[in-house]
């Protein structure tokens, strides 16, 4: 194994919120029982067999190669992995084309989405769509909503609508990961601030990461405001910069 792949492994375990591994130590073989000596004859000194290298680890595939969504979602099952277990409702997974070069991700469920089981089908995702059919058609792109893939951070509703905890993102973010390396899109359009630390790592906040691409492993990644942060009447101007950013995936993706 090379130094570059024993980097993805490692990159791949640490998105996945591993942090330590262990070693295994290689089985010490008993050694040889002597022979008797012939005393009658000088003694000769046997040749030492030169120790084989040891064998590469077998580690286990990152991501299978063409895992469908479907792997996943049985693998999140009745998921009660973290506390946003205890007043979900349903749970919400993602919708879309499986095969869609454009991936959107936003925080989590609110409770429209929690009542259907959909991402993004209350007023904000009634925005999103708009922001999505809208900018493609002005721009001459042929494309819906029911083109792209849409998913969240976090599969069960927040209490309240808070934002996830550090925890809570990095049990879910797992699921979210593979999500992403099954469908390999072209680029990835982060929906807010959650979604941003989740896929880039920053702190920093939106103002500061919008409109410049991003990096989730190789998929180039834009961040944009949350629709939600839209729908306040004094956002004028974080409007007109969300459709500015999405414009410029789309043509980045489609043309």
């Amino acid at each position: 194994m090379d130094a570059d792949t024993l980097r993805d492994y490692l990159r791949f375990y640490q998105d996945l919120g591993i942090k330590t591994l262990y070693r295994r130590e290689p089985a010490v073989s008993a050694a040889p029982a002597p022979e008797p000596e012939n005393v009658s004859e000088p003694r000769t000194r046997a040749a030492v067999p030169s120790k084989p290298p040891a064998a590469a680890p077998d580690l286990p595939p990152m991501v299978p190669q063409g895992e469908p969504l479907i792997r996943i979602l049985e693998d999140i099952g009745d998921c009660r992995r973290c506390r946003l277990h205890e007043g979900r409702n349903k749970l919400v997974f993602g919708v879309g084309s499986e095969r869609s070069p454009l991936v959107f991700v936003g925080e989590g469920p609110g409770a429209d989405e929690d009542a259907q089981g959909i991402p993004f089908v209350g007023r904000a995702g009634q925005l999103l769509t708009q922001m999505i059919e809208n900018t493609a058609k002005k721009e001459g792109i042929p494309l819906s909503r029911e083109d792209v893939y849409i998913c969240n951070v976090v599969k069960c509703r927040p209490p309240g609508n808070r934002t996830p905890e550090p925890d809570e993102m990095e049990i879910c973010g797992q699921f979210l990961f593979r999500q992403l390396m099954s469908i390999r899109p072209k680029a990835i359009c982060a929906l807010g601030g959650t979604a941003a630390r989740a896929l880039t790592g920053h702190k920093e906040g939106v103002t500061k990461l919008r409109g410049r691409w991003q990096k989730w492993r190789d998929i180039p990644v834009m961040v944009t405001y949350h629709p939600s942060y839209l729908l306040r009447p004094y956002n004028q101007d974080a409007k007109r910069e969300a459709w500015e950013d999405l414009k410029k995936v789309l043509h980045f993706v489609y043309d």
